[in-house]
Formats: structure tokens, C-alpha cells, sequence
């Protein structure tokens, strides 16, 4: 491994920097994504349930804490005395922290996989600049050193891919998470709103907006 990073030259440095950036985003974003810390199930379900049996407590609330959508729903059981237009706002803005928390770090992993084959090309560019140099300058003379020399120039376009490929796969698949998680945010936060009301039938709008993500995934893919 040693001897492939040092036959690749000085671009190989950044190549290893990102590949160890996008390595530690994925594992954390894996740990970070998981649906017990998002969108449990039933956890609206389980947040009406103590409402109306009065149990909404202290240690309830400090559980909730510790979830995407629970916070957005204690948002709305802590001001649950105002209108529900101001509830409905505020319940909003706890919305857009979270899916600000979830998507971070994301577009850094998705530059890395932008930015990686460019910089393996760029090292294979140079590497052969360098080698038809040496032959200028009489320094190769036989055929078979420069097609060596072209060899080794060309690590680092394998090495760019190599980071490349696996990043931009994890890109997308936590950008296609986060989307299913924020329309499933939506309608747990419009259901809990509703609750809080006691308006089983409310048509309310909303209160996460998503139409942003949506429409990102869908002009990616």
C-alpha cells in the first residue's frame, strides 16, 4: 500500500486526506441516520397517547429530546397554550434545525466525491508532462521506462476513483434518507399538531417543508 500512495507522487497526500474524510462521514452519518434517532415508528402514536392519558412528564420529554422528530413534537407540546398558528411556527422552525442536523456533513461528502477524480487526473496529468520531459531531455531512451513512467502516472486517477466511487454512492443513498425522513417528519408533526388541538379531522398545510429536497433528489437522479 505504502509503495503504491509513493509511486502516485506528492497528489496522492489529498487523495488519502479525502478518502479518510468520506470514510469517517459515512460511518458517522450511518450511526446518525438510524431510524431510532430520526423517526421511530410509532413514536407519534406513542407521544398522543401520553398526552392524552396525561403522562406527558419530565423523563418523557427528556427521551424526546434525544430524537429528530420527538424534539419537533416537545416544540409543540411546550407551547401548546398559544394559537395554534404560533404552535404550528414554532414546531416549523424546530423542523428545519433537525433536517439542517441531518443533512450535515452530506454536501462535504458529495465535494469529495466531485473533487477526487479531478485531482487523480490532475496527478496523471502531471506525471506524464514529467515523463515526455525526461524524454526531451534525454534522460528516457528506452520505450519501455516511459510507458513505466506513464504506468505510475496514472495511480492517481485509480486512486481518485477509488475514493470517488463509494462517496458519491453514499451521497445519494443519505440524500434519498434524509428526503423519505422529512416527508415522514411532515406528516408525524401534522398529526401531533392536530392531537394537540384535539382536531382529529384538521386538514392543516404542512409543517415541515420539503418540496426542496424532493426536488433535488429528483433533478440528481
Amino acid at each position: 500500500m505504502w509503495e503504491f500512495i509513493k509511486a502516485g507522487g506528492w497528489l496522492m497526500l489529498p487523495l488519502v486526506l479525502c478518502s479518510i474524510a468520506a470514510l469517517a462521514i459515512i460511518i458517522e452519518r450511518f450511526l446518525r441516520l438510524k431510524r431510532i434517532w430520526v423517526a421511530p415508528t410509532q413514536l407519534c402514536q406513542q407521544a398522543i397517547l401520553k398526552l392524552h392519558s396525561h403522562q406527558f412528564n419530565s423523563d418523557y420529554e427528556q427521551q424526546l429530546s434525544k430524537i429528530s422528530l420527538g424534539q419537533i413534537l416537545l416544540k409543540g407540546y411546550q407551547f401548546r397554550q398559544e394559537n395554534p398558528e404560533f404552535v404550528k411556527a414554532q414546531m416549523q422552525a424546530e423542523a428545519a434545525i433537525q433536517i439542517n442536523q441531518l443533512e450535515k456533513n452530506i454536501n462535504f461528502l458529495g465535494t469529495i466525491g466531485s473533487i477526487a477524480p479531478l485531482l487523480g487526473l490532475l496527478g496523471t496529468v502531471l506525471g506524464i508532462i514529467e515523463a515526455f520531459l525526461a524524454v526531451n531531455a534525454g534522460g528516457i531512451t528506452d520505450p519501455a521506462m516511459l510507458a513505466n513512467g506513464v504506468s505510475k502516472a496514472l495511480i492517481t486517477t485509480a486512486a481518485g476513483m477509488i475514493v470517488a466511487i463509494p462517496a458519491l454512492i453514499f451521497y445519494r443513498y443519505f440524500q434519498r434518507l434524509i428526503v423519505e425522513y422529512v416527508v415522514e417528519m411532515e406528516q408525524q408533526a401534522t398529526i401531533f399538531h392536530a392531537a394537540l388541538f384535539y382536531d382529529k379531522s384538521a386538514k392543516t398545510q404542512p409543517l415541515i417543508q420539503q418540496d426542496r429536497y424532493v426536488g433535488q433528489v429528483t433533478d440528481e437522479v
